[in-house]
């Protein structure tokens, strides 16, 4: 599992962890989260997070 970081606030996804809160599940890969999808943090794209 990998995990992806927002350049621009820093919150970190993790895929083992998801973003429940968010209604993403636990497990969820990065490439199967919608393309529209936006940081819950600072509403940055999806094209602002960086592979860690």
């Amino acid at each position: 599992m990998k995990n992806y970081l927002c350049d621009v606030c820093g919150l970190i996804y993790n895929e083992e962890k998801g973003l429940p809160e968010e209604g993403i599940p636990a497990g969820t890969r990065w490439e199967d989260i919608p393309d529209d999808w936006i940081c819950p943090d600072c509403g940055a794209t999806k094209e602002a997070f960086i592979l860690i």
